[in-house]
């Protein structure tokens, strides 16, 4: 009797108790998220982070170092940088004592908002304490992300010196940079180096290992790390795992294995899990399997709902696969729904009714833009230009081309080689000196000029037969290196 008393207080207590915990946790994610609701919302009002904390807490509010590292993380999943980097700034004035892990952190984000040399100078300021794994770690992430091979592999010689390499993140690092720099077969020599020297190796090591197989075209060197993640490290395999193995069957064209690969990655994902359905989607579009798109699309919508991201992924699928209908179905939903415009969604669009000669669906679309977004729209000016191209309308071309150069700031845009290799074909056939001379200026002002870009011109002078007295000069006030090419050119366009 008294045994089951005590029994029914206890059960008691433990359910008073989780109820108390239910409610803490349930208050605390509510404080979270009604403060980063104010600062995700900064980017469409352009307000400033410390007088959005600040006011937050003149409202009585208590902000804790918790929910700070949660809206930074948040933010920065949506790279939010300038934001996220404003928040840790606030809490080193506030005096809020930041972890190791904190400082490298903050050493990322100063890398994209304010470049390499302002991470290199705020690396150097740190203390020798602070001065670990994590901002060394965050340092050699900035350099392979940059491309900045030799101060990587020198960064990870001295990493390599103070014993911080025994962990397999230094190594991932160095494996990205060489598949950023296309060079794929200096992975696996790689990972036998951490094999020899016993650094194990996590999901990641494996999956980039995978990776590197199946750009060297090597379906077996996938399979063969496939089957030893398997046999020797099942804890590291993940719907990871098998979303690089599904990819790398897709890239060998084995749609069957690609098939099961994808079931298994259904299999180990969790259901809330909404990168995952993102691979799904995509992976199952690369093969052409829309029924299976779909379905998938309707299991995210049910289980976690649609988010932009997740329209922007469907739309590119539909749009690989030319099924129209459904991208138009798609795209007029969320237009019709959006709290935010993604110029991203629109872009897809109109490069998908541009190739199916759609013109007035995809100028449709594109006013709307105009209408409800800030942009850019340098994108979709440049799929006019190359369409109007193709067509041989040289005219509105152009005149997509001035759209572009009237917006134009900082030198923030580039156009694409095609766009720039299409047109000077075209000035060229068509022995139009006068277009190529207006798509100089333009290339010019966007700061494209090259060799290769003198050279058509040249060329174009040649095949309308004309000359111009001031060419060689102007090369030279353009900084353009005299190649034997255009040395040659000269001669008929700029004789001596």
């Amino acid at each position: 009797m008294i045994r089951n008393v005590t029994r029914q207080i206890s059960n008691e207590t433990r359910l008073h108790l989780k109820r108390l915990s239910t409610a803490a946790a349930a208050e605390r994610s509510g404080r979270d998220a009604r403060l980063y609701r104010r600062l995700s919302a900064l980017g469409a009002t352009k307000g400033s982070v410390t007088e959005t904390i600040n006011e937050y807490m003149r409202e009585g509010r208590v902000v804790k170092k918790y929910e700070l590292e949660k809206c930074i993380k948040e933010l920065r999943k949506y790279k939010r940088y300038q934001h996220a980097l404003e928040i840790m700034e606030w809490m080193e004035r506030r005096g809020i004592n930041l972890s190791l892990a904190d400082y490298g952190v903050r050493l990322d984000l100063i890398a994209k908002v304010q470049g390499i040399t302002a991470a290199e100078e705020y690396f150097d300021s740190l203390s020798p304490s602070i001065q670990n794994l994590s901002t060394y770690g965050a340092l050699l992430n900035c350099y392979c992300v940059e491309k900045k091979t030799d101060k990587a592999l020198s960064l990870f010689e001295k990493m390599d010196q103070l014993n911080f390499t025994s962990k397999s993140l230094a190594f991932n690092n160095i494996m990205s940079l060489y598949m950023r720099l296309g060079q794929p077969e200096k992975v696996p020599p790689l990972v036998q180096k951490m094999k020899s020297r016993k650094v194990p190796l996590c999901t990641f090591s494996y999956n980039i290992l995978m990776t590197s197989y199946s750009c060297l075209d090597d379906i077996e060197g996938v399979e063969r790390v496939f089957e030893e993640i398997k046999q020797e490290n099942a804890k590291e395999c993940d719907w990871t795992t098998y979303s690089n193995l599904a990819a790398a069957y897709v890239k060998a064209g084995h749609k069957e294995k690609a098939e099961l690969a994808l079931k298994k990655l259904e299999e180990e994902m969790e259901p809330r899990n909404r990168e995952a359905y993102h691979y799904l989607i995509s992976l199952h579009a690369r093969i052409s399997n829309l029924g299976e798109v779909y379905r998938i699309w309707d299991s995210l919508k049910h289980f976690l709902g649609i988010t932009n991201s997740s329209y922007l992924v469907m739309l590119q699928s539909l749009s690989k696969n030319n099924d129209i209908d459904g991208l138009k179905k798609y795209y007029e939903e969320w237009e019709s729904s959006c709290s935010t415009y993604d110029m991203r969604l629109a872009n897809n669009v109109i490069g998908a009714y541009l190739r199916h000669d759609m013109l007035n669906d995809a100028e449709k679309v594109f006013h709307c833009a105009l209408k409800r977004s800030k942009g850019p729209f340098f994108v979709a000016w440049e799929m006019f230009m190359l369409f109007y191209l193709s067509k041989r309308q040289i005219d509105l071309a152009q005149k997509c081309m001035e759209g572009i150069a009237s917006r134009i700031k900082e030198n923030k845009w580039r156009p694409k080689f095609e766009t720039i290799n299409d047109f000077l074909k075209y000035f060229v056939e068509e022995k139009d000196v006068s277009g190529a001379e207006e798509f100089y200026k333009f290339l010019k002002k966007v700061n494209c000029l090259s060799s290769d870009v003198y050279s058509s011109l040249l060329h174009t002078y040649i095949a309308a037969s004309r000359t111009a007295d001031d060419m060689r000069l102007r090369i030279k006030e353009d900084g353009i290196e005299m190649s034997r090419e255009l040395e040659e050119l000269l001669k008929s366009v700029c004789p001596e």
